[in-house]
């Protein structure tokens, strides 16, 4: 069984063959030396209501003839989970991770949670 970071490496190598670049985006807080609080990561004010994923990039598509020809980049984002995960509705984690894929989608990128390689490939080549 492959794990996450595993998995989260094998995608980041197999990106540009697909015309996507993603870069690990790590979040989190800490307490520096006079005990602020420091934010880290993509999008990371509260963390509670929406999670980033764990890989963010841009995928690079080249638009349809009626547009010029032109490339343009779309906002890609990727949840990476182990080879053994299952979808949990329980998980307020989960849904804190989905909402910010959904918020990807509805404002024209491309948002995906994955679990291996060959179905992060298949997502890209919809």
């Amino acid at each position: 069984m492959k794990s996450e970071s595993e998995i989260q490496q094998l995608i980041q190598l197999e990106g540009p063959h697909l015309g996507c670049i993603l870069m690990r985006n790590n979040s989190g807080a800490f307490k520096d030396q006079e005990g602020r609080l420091v934010r880290f990561g993509l999008g990371n004010i509260s963390n509670k209501s929406m999670k980033s994923s764990d890989l963010i990039g841009i995928t690079t598509i080249t638009i349809t003839p009626d547009m010029i020809g032109k490339q343009v980049g779309i906002f890609t984002a990727c949840e990476v989970k182990s080879e053994e995960w299952k979808p949990s509705e329980a998980s307020a984690r989960e849904k804190s991770q989905n909402d910010f894929l959904n918020w990807v989608r509805l404002r024209g990128g491309i948002g995906m949670m994955v679990n291996s390689v060959d179905q992060f490939k298949l997502l890209m080549q919809r």
